[in-house]
């Protein structure tokens, strides 16, 4: 294995000398020399010098096919030429008002007619909507305390920076899992009001409910988990969630930032025949540009409109924002859209399924909507503790082994998933799978040595 890995490691460079120099030159101004903690790995990450289409550049001129599409917001692909027209022609408009204009209620009225909402408000980022939709979901139900899935990630606001990714010996009790802070600066009275389930178990969140009677505003989940790769949700499980909240007065939120758009036309709720209280959407929403969105019913959403619960934002409907948005849902987020991404996205996972089963590689794919990893277990996952058990430097040989042949098969970490976009053609997908059946020997033949290791 890192025999195998250092070739790679090797590889990546000796080809990304330019990235090595720019993470050096920012590195005194910048923490890590980066501007978000996702974007530092070893042993530097990529800089991008232009991306259109399916296709980026970094600064030494790679050219890489893109399926981490900025970790999953860009479904539209980079610099969709319908996004593009509609920025291009706002920006002779005025890019910034801070006051009303009619684009708002334009693309409140395309979210209204995809998902089971009634009324929208808007924001910039995934982190700033999950933390609204919680904060509105308390101030209806008069109660303090959420449940959050165990692993589970919606943004970095101190409410839901708690058991993000907890080491296993701080994880406790599988049935009643501890809180624990995502790092220093989280209130310990903070903690205190976010409990911890793990994914997939109903009779741990019914505990939840029975031990804190009539204290819980909500449940927010991911409605599939997508900070562990993909796990998918048990059969009866969503459900299950739907009629502890409706039993309990609570509010079911879901964080459909990544799923939002890219399950298909209305989501997870319409995915999975499941009705939310709250949904909060973002990435790919955009086309490119920061749009996020929460979204619920009229009697919820009246706590803003009587000021009990407050919201605002300077960003919020930037114009520019909008425009892109409008001409997403419009342009991009099709009926052809989604038909042609299920398409290339079936190749994609057909391909995979057959390179994974001829090389004997343990491990299998899972997909849905436009996202898809591959994930090296023996079966598949069902939370967060079990998923614990990746071989993190088996993923990383995968991960610069495609990078190296001229594809970015996700984002780097191994809790992250392909994104698929209108802009990926069917070429796209065989160079990705020639590729791939490039790389799997190598990794059949690292898994073979870690299992003689191990009996050895």
């Amino acid at each position: 294995m890192h025999q195998l890995l250092e070739k790679e490691l090797s590889t990546f460079e000796s080809r990304t000398p330019g990235s090595h120099a720019a993470l050096k030159k920012a590195q005194p101004r910048l923490p890590l020399g980066v501007a978000s903690n996702f974007r530092s790995y070893e042993p530097w990450p990529l800089f991008v010098k232009d991306a259109k289409g399916s296709h980026i550049h970094d600064l030494d001129g790679n050219e890489y096919i893109d399926f981490n599409l900025c970790f999953g917001a860009l479904m539209a692909g980079h610099c969709h030429p319908a996004v593009m027209a509609a920025v291009q022609e706002r920006l002779e408009i005025g890019t910034m008002f801070g006051m009303p204009h009619t684009l708002e209620y334009e693309l409140a009225e395309e979210i209204c007619q995809r998902f089971p909402v009634e009324q929208v408000r808007f924001g910039s980022s995934g982190t700033e909507v999950t933390m609204h939709a919680i904060r509105l979901a308390r101030g209806f139900t008069d109660r303090d305390k959420i449940i959050k899935m165990e692993g589970g990630y919606h943004g970095v606001h101190d409410s839901v920076m708690v058991s993000m990714k907890p080491k296993l010996d701080l994880c406790g009790d599988p049935d009643r899992p501890n809180q624990v802070p995502a790092g220093a600066g989280v209130p310990a009275d903070t903690v205190k009001n976010t409990l911890i389930a793990q994914f997939n178990d109903l009779a741990a969140v019914k505990r939840l409910f029975a031990e804190n009677p009539k204290q819980i505003a909500a449940i927010i989940v991911e409605p599939i988990m997508m900070n562990i790769g993909i796990c998918m949700p048990e059969p009866g499980y969503l459900e299950g969630l739907r009629e502890i909240c409706t039993k309990e007065g609570a509010l079911l939120i879901f964080d459909e930032v990544k799923t939002g758009a890219k399950l298909g036309r209305g989501g997870a709720c319409e995915y999975f025949n499941i009705k939310a209280d709250l949904v909060t959407l973002a990435k790919s929403i955009g086309g490119g540009f920061p749009l996020a969105a929460f979204a619920t019913s009229r009697e919820v959403m009246d706590m803003i409109a009587q000021q009990k619960v407050f919201h605002a934002g300077t960003y919020a409907t930037n114009p520019l924002v909008m425009a892109a948005g409008i001409a997403t849902f419009r342009e991009v987020l099709t009926p052809e859209g989604y038909a042609h991404i299920e398409k290339i996205g079936d190749v994609l996972v057909e391909g995979y399924k057959q390179i994974v089963k001829k090389n004997g590689i343990e491990g299998y794919v899972e997909s849905a909507g436009s996202n898809g990893a591959l994930l090296f277990y023996a079966k598949k996952i069902r939370n967060y503790r079990e998923w614990l058990a990746v071989d993190t430097d088996l993923w990383r040989l995968y991960w610069f082994g495609m990078l190296n042949r001229g594809v970015m098969p996700q984002p780097y970490w191994w809790d992250e998933q392909w994104t698929l976009s209108v802009a990926h053609s069917m070429a796209d997908i065989d160079r990705h799978l020639s590729a791939f059946e490039e790389v799997a020997p190598a990794i059949a033949q690292a898994q073979q040595e870690s299992s003689v290791q191990v009996v050895g």
